[in-house]
């Protein structure tokens, strides 16, 4: 028995329907993938300085990036309020077209440090007995500023007073670091740089 109209044109709009409901379901999926990407906590009192071989604002030398040896720099950070029995130090991109983008995920540092040395060596345990996750190129330790041709990001180093060690091993990611971190948080201080490609 041939299809009438009415039947067939009821049968189309019934799939339009279901692709209309399929494709608004990807693009939620996609937009709470982008949304979930996890970023450093935001407490603490503002009151540790970070500093390092360039100055807030400026260009970070290339040897620090992709683009050069891929080392970190150099930091060096204040006195910590008491009551501080560890530090992190969280590196991102505040300008990546992927959302939060974390270059360098440290903890545990003792709480008598004042700085890191250049080029941390990429492992997970430090001979200081700090630790180093997989950052997001999914290498342990220091990723360095890399950015699409034609972006200048900024990217933002800030130091964590703890009030405590966290009970984490270094195959912890950084979500969990960041939630481990929230609510123990005593001070912080932050140093932006730039870098174009």
């Amino acid at each position: 028995m041939p299809m009438s109209k009415d039947y067939a044109v009821l049968t189309s709009a019934r799939w339009v329907a279901l692709w209309v409901i399929l494709l608004s379901m990807l693009t939620m999926g996609a937009v709470t993938c982008a949304s979930e990407q996890p970023a450093p906590p935001d407490e603490g009192e503002m009151t540790l300085s970070l500093s390092s071989v360039f100055k807030e604002g400026e260009r970070i030398s290339t040897e620090y990036t992709c683009d050069g040896q891929d080392i970190s720099p150099p930091l060096a950070w204040s006195e910590p309020p008491l009551g501080t029995q560890s530090f992190a130090l969280v590196l991102y991109d505040l300008d990546s077209p992927r959302g939060v983008f974390t270059h360098w995920v440290l903890f545990d540092l003792p709480a008598d440090s004042r700085g890191l040395p250049e080029a941390v060596p990429p492992q997970a345990e430090l001979a200081s007995g700090g630790l180093q996750v997989k950052n997001d190129f999914g290498k342990t330790g220091y990723g360095g500023p890399c950015p699409p041709a034609g972006h200048s990001d900024r990217y933002r180093f800030t130091i964590y007073a703890l009030d405590r060690p966290l009970d984490l091993t270094a195959t912890a990611s950084k979500k969990e670091v960041f939630d481990a971190m929230r609510g123990h948080i005593l001070a912080r201080g932050q140093l932006t740089g730039m870098y174009q490609r």
